[in-house]
């Protein structure tokens, strides 16, 4: 199960910066795209280190992490379709995935 969740973070890290690189750049859409490939791709870096994590504590502050940037990258989707609105179905998809990964690490930290 681990392993999956790992595999599927990183996979979402991926469409992240896909999708970034679709973006054209400009003064707004910079900041943007910088914070969002920020976001996206903690998320499954913080759960790889939670899974090598030294502690109960260490475990349960490296999956709230993941919580806190699934929810921001939220955030930077939705300011993305802004600016370019012809991503709004990737981004969509992507928000969909993003929702689904605060679900699970908000239910992971719960059980911790």
């Amino acid at each position: 199960m681990e392993y999956d969740l790992e595999e599927r973070t990183a996979l979402f890290a991926e469409k992240i910066i896909e999708l970034c690189k679709k973006a054209p750049k400009s003064r707004i859409t910079m900041p943007i795209i910088d914070q969002l490939i920020r976001s996206g791709t903690s998320i499954g870096a913080n759960y790889h280190e939670a899974n090598g994590a030294s502690s109960k504590k260490d475990f349960k502050n490296k999956i709230f992490i993941c919580k806190k940037e699934a929810k921001e990258t939220k955030y930077w989707l939705r300011l993305l379709v802004k600016a370019v609105d012809e991503l709004k179905e990737e981004a969509r998809n992507l928000w969909r995935e993003a929702h689904e990964f605060t679900l699970i690490f908000s239910k992971i930290a719960s059980k911790s």
